[in-house]
């Protein structure tokens, strides 16, 4: 028996995908036509013996998380949850909190999942070799160039056994080219250093802060507290990978995660790619075009755009390396590139909307997506353009680079500005 936990955060965190997340939770946020965390939940009802996915955060449980778990349930028959945490309790401070309910019947071992990454999520290997040589934790790491380990968790491995020597989150300086991907497999055992952890706080007078509150026990962070303490001691192993993966802290890396996502449908989901036909829109590459969606046969879609639920697309529409949600409309001869339209917007005709592609260096095959903030020193970086809800974009407007939030209509072009 097997259980997931998938860790899906709370509205305080996050903040590099804002406008995105002021509309919906992130890990609902869609991602090559499906919600960010049903990528997850996939994957774990694929392994043999899954018998209950937990979901812990500190969202309130609205609407459109309620209705998403209940579709989900009946997708893939299994028990999905929702553990909501009283407070923001960490990586690790959850899995301790909510212990009882992960442990109940006995499970012989748990996946624990961090909602805001993107992967083929080879659980069943990281499975066959936890039983193959069973330890209390095994880390799923990948590798990164030398400047961009820094910002990940580091891993230092014995090559021969794999056993985790040494770790580090996001070190100052250079530690190792392996690094976190934040996907583990715990037995049962890896919730006795958790309470210790939890049993050091309740002790340890000096976590009190400067203005004398108690920042609480119950906060764990499973990299820095249990990761780092536990290196080198024969508890935590690594499983490497060499398939995708990507973290989504960013609109850009949502892009990013879309067009590795819809490239997999091809071996997994080929029923989710839109195709060329007769009388239909030109596709080229991979696509995703909902149900719903209205595309006018002269539009050309492609490579790697995702098109969501009663969304209108007229003549003459030019779509690449873009997201568009729910509900936008994109006028005839509208040209889109590189950006994410929001919920309910406009695109007026002839209107460009285009973004600065952000992508890893294709030259390095280690390279992964940059998650940098929207402002560097008060300035807005370049970036990809996300157009806010029911935003109206006027005819023959060209936009570059701009953060479009709500309730705003545009009369005139803007280049790399973000619009209030």
């Amino acid at each position: 028996m097997l259980k997931a936990v998938i860790l899906i955060g709370g509205p305080q965190k996050g903040t590099r995908f804002r406008p995105l997340s002021f509309e919906v939770p992130k890990p609902l946020f869609p991602v090559a036509g499906v919600p960010m965390i049903q990528h997850h939940i996939e994957a774990c009802a694929q392994v043999p013996g899954m018998q209950e996915i937990l979901l812990i955060g500190f969202y309130q449980p609205d609407e459109s998380l309620t209705r998403f778990l209940e579709a989900a349930q009946q997708e893939f028959n299994l028990p999905i949850r929702y553990l909501q945490e009283f407070t923001p309790l960490g990586t690790g401070g959850g899995l301790y909190h909510f212990r009882d309910q992960i442990l109940a019947g006995s499970p012989e071992a748990f996946f624990v999942l961090n909602a805001d990454v993107c992967s083929d999520f080879p659980l069943s290997a990281m499975l066959d070799a936890h039983r193959r040589q069973p330890h209390p934790f095994l880390l799923l790491g990948t590798t990164a160039n030398r400047t961009q380990s820094l910002n990940y968790g580091c891993i230092v491995e014995n090559p021969q056994t794999h056993e985790v020597l040494h770790y580090v989150e996001k070190p100052s300086t250079f530690v190792s080219d392996v690094i976190n991907c934040g996907i583990y497999l715990f037995s049962p055992e890896a919730l006795k250093p958790l309470r210790d952890v939890f049993q050091r706080n309740q002790q340890d007078r000096q976590l009190e802060d400067t203005l004398g509150h108690w920042p609480g026990a119950g906060t764990i962070q499973l990299e820095q507290d249990v990761f780092s303490a536990l290196a080198g001691q024969g508890q935590i192993y690594v499983h490497l990978t060499d398939g995708i993966w990507s973290q989504i802290k960013s609109a850009g890396s949502a892009l990013y995660a879309s067009r590795l996502y819809l490239g997999r449908y091809q071996f997994t989901h080929p029923e989710r790619l839109a195709k060329h036909t007769p009388g239909g829109p030109w596709i080229r590459g991979n696509v995703y075009i909902h149900p719903t969606a209205k595309v006018a046969p002269s539009a050309v879609l492609g490579p790697n755009v995702s098109i969501g639920e009663g969304v209108t697309v007229g003549e003459g529409v030019r779509l690449r390396e873009s997201i568009v949600l729910h509900g936008a409309t994109l006028q005839e001869h509208t040209c889109v590139l590189h950006s994410i339209v929001g919920w309910g917007s406009t695109v007026g005709r002839w209107a460009r909307v285009e973004g600065t592609p952000n992508d890893p260096n294709p030259n390095d095959p280690r390279a992964h997506m940059d998650s940098e903030s929207l402002f560097k020193d008060g300035k807005l970086l370049p970036a990809i353009t996300i157009l806010g809800c029911r935003v109206r974009i006027p005819a023959e407007v060209l936009i570059l680079n701009s953060i479009v939030l709500p309730h705003k209509e545009l009369s005139r072009s803007f280049t790399n500005q973000i619009i209030l």
